[in-house]
């Protein structure tokens, strides 16, 4: 006897997605505002530097490539009014990202306000503030916003589409696999095609909300402004706003795939024209799912950093994995809790796509940790780590229940031994057909109360109603209490629900700063090419090196001391690069200020013990950009010069 449909969630579904809602919840509220990708690593002149004179341009250092406006980096006096002239200077040289702006002339004694904001390589904005004196510090009426990039209620509104798309992109993709690999009876049950076109609804709706948001996103925060057709325009220009309308025109695609899945296919009857059908729809949905993932890719974490080579391609496979084995699971529930029936065998086909879904996500997985964390202690010791552990926990446990679900499986395939394998699982198992089955109590309680003439045609479906109410009652008893049915019900649900937070805890990641970035801008320490002198302060600069020997590489740390014209002392370290002091045969210090033809003058540092050199009474007889030139020996032959620019007052 086949038992129809299963009634609708209960109470323990309830509770599972109020505690999925509330994990969600307490994630993205400690996720805002968001870390980005790019970092400051430095600018000139330094965060609260005083400086002599006016410089002629202000400079942005970043950890990686930006896109810069206009109005990107803005100068304020200390009354507020802008001190620059907006002309963006492209000062960066080879790998290093660096941005200016440059100033007015004349510009009178006190304290500055630098306020700028950006987008990353990987689309996410970025946004800071510092202040630099010159001549000496002043009072400033300079107010900036306190909303971060990207925050606020349209950084709010982002998020979520950014979460729907991930959703959205899983449950098309994900339930088109799930029946052509798995119940390609599927096509023709309508909860089914119900949850695979609300993916495709919800991604392209997503993506037009990100689409129209991403001006105002990027950078005024304001919501009224995402109806503005000038910045819309803007953003088309831009790499996401590229691959935004690259997602829209492939989708639009998808639509002809699910049109032809629910239509043409779920009605094929010919074994041989079904088989035909299955392979095209396998191709080209494989095709278009590849290109919406690809969008992401080339827009976002693989684009940028190492190896983006090979990153972008295992990205796509990381995201076609995680929509075929969780947007699998969620048709997979559909069909159990709303479907009138779904094989046994179409459970068992799933639980090995899933299986192989699970080795692609932990081969990718690892790559993509390796080259976004890049340490043990940024795994540790940033949020991206921090939260990639997250996510690694979640996947353990989603694993540990996907086992519980497979036991469940074959439970029930061990009690159909020998039967056909299209066995329906809401079937009693072990039941032989009935097609007449005898009425219960109920039932024949029902056909007392007929009259024994024919009854009218009212009267007649009133009957058939209340005898298919009985019947429906008497079902859901008997599938109650099957356990191993309920078993794998529940299992899978419970599946559902820890996949709802883990989609949270990946989109929460790729709004979030990796910790190889996050420990590179702090090794740095935020200084740039031009340092500037501070007085009474030490003039404090590291120059990383690699001679190409052994023990080659290392960074040195100079000191210079007070900073400004006149005898100052110098004090050298060379580290290895774990921080650990570098002894090397030998090491030299240029002094060169080229505007004023003086140098260059060569300072011979004696070696106080491992890895420090001193001199004393080293004289800079006038101010201006000193070059400082350092050459280190690590051995006979192996030898490099290091150089960086400094302000002396």
């Amino acid at each position: 006897m086949t038992t129809p449909t299963a009634p609708r969630l209960g109470t323990a579904l309830a509770r599972l997605l109020v505690l999925a809602a509330a994990l969600l919840g307490t994630l993205l509220a400690g996720a805002a505002p968001a870390s980005a990708h790019a970092a400051l690593t430095g600018s000139d002149p330094k965060d609260g530097a005083v400086v002599a004179t006016a410089p002629k341009e202000v400079g942005l250092t970043f950890s990686e490539q930006v896109a810069m406006s206009p109005d990107s980096i803005r100068v304020l006096d200390p009354s507020g009014r802008r001190a620059d002239t907006g002309e963006i200077i492209d000062l960066c040289s080879g790998a290093v990202v660096k941005y200016g702006v440059a100033l007015r002339a004349g510009l009178p004694d006190g304290t500055y306000t630098v306020a700028w904001q950006t987008v990353s390589a990987d689309s996410h904005p970025i946004a800071g503030a510092f202040t630099f004196s010159i001549g000496a510090p002043s009072a400033t009426t300079v107010a900036l916003p306190e909303q971060a990039a990207g925050g606020g209620i349209v950084g709010a509104l982002y998020g979520i589409a950014r979460y729907l798309s991930y959703a959205g992109f899983a449950v098309l993709v994900g339930g088109g696999a799930f029946v052509l690999l798995c119940w390609p009876r599927g096509a023709s049950v309508r909860p089914v095609q119900q949850t695979v076109v609300r993916g495709w609804l919800t991604l392209t709706g997503a993506t037009l909300v990100m689409l129209l948001l991403r001006g105002p996103y990027t950078g005024s925060g304001k919501l009224a402004d995402a109806f503005d057709l000038a910045r819309l325009q803007a953003v088309l220009q831009t790499k996401t706003g590229a691959a935004l309308t690259s997602r829209l025109l492939l989708l639009g695609a998808a639509a002809l795939f699910v049109a032809v899945l629910f239509g043409a296919y779920a009605r094929r009857t010919d074994p041989k024209e079904r088989k035909d059908l299955t392979f095209g729809l396998g191709l080209g949905g494989t095709v278009v799912a590849a290109g919406i993932a690809g969008t992401w890719a080339l827009a976002e974490h693989a684009s940028t950093g190492i190896q983006t080579g090979i990153a972008m391609p295992v990205d796509i496979l990381h995201l076609l994995a995680v929509a075929a084995w969780l947007g699998g699971l969620t048709t997979l529930l559909v069909a159990l809790y709303r479907a009138p029936s779904v094989e046994r065998a179409a459970v068992e086909r799933f639980s090995r796509v899933a299986f192989a879904s699970v080795a692609v996500l932990v081969a990718t997985g690892i790559y993509q940790s390796w080259r976004q964390v890049g340490s043990w202690s940024a795994l540790t010791g940033t949020r991206y780590g921090q939260l990639l552990l997250v996510k690694i926990g979640l996947m353990g446990v989603l694993v540990g229940i996907a086992w519980i679900s497979r036991r469940w499986t074959r439970r029930l395939a061990e009690r159909t031994a020998g039967a056909d394998t299209g066995t329906e699982l809401t079937a009693e198992p072990g039941a032989e057909p009935d097609p007449e089955p005898e009425p219960d109590a109920g039932e024949e309680e029902l056909q007392d109360q007929a009259p024994q003439e024919a009854p009218d045609a009212a009267r007649a479906a009133q009957l058939a109603r209340q005898r298919a109410a009985v019947a429906t009652a008497r079902r859901k008893k008997a599938r109650d209490a099957d356990p191993e049915r309920t078993g794998l019900r529940r299992s899978v649900l419970t599946e559902a629900a820890v996949a709802v937070v883990l989609l949270a805890v990946t989109t929460v990641l790729t709004s979030t700063e990796p910790g190889r970035t996050e420990e590179e801008a702090a090794r740095t320490g935020g200084t740039t090419a031009g340092s500037a002198a501070v007085p009474d302060r030490p003039v404090d600069i590291r120059l990383p090196f690699d001679t190409g020997g052994v023990d080659g590489r290392g960074v040195v740390r100079l000191s210079l001391d007070p900073g400004r014209t006149g005898a100052n002392a110098l004090h050298l370290y060379v580290d290895r690069p774990n921080g650990k002091p570098l002894d090397v045969p030998e090491i030299k210090v240029n002094l060169t200020l080229e505007e004023k033809g003086v140098g260059p003058l060569p300072v011979a540092p004696d070696r106080i013990q491992t890895g420090h050199w001193s001199a004393s009474g080293v004289q800079l007889p006038l101010p201006g950009e000193w070059r400082i030139q350092v050459t280190v020996r690590t051995s006979e032959i192996d030898q490099t010069t290091i150089e960086k620019n400094v302000k002396i007052g």
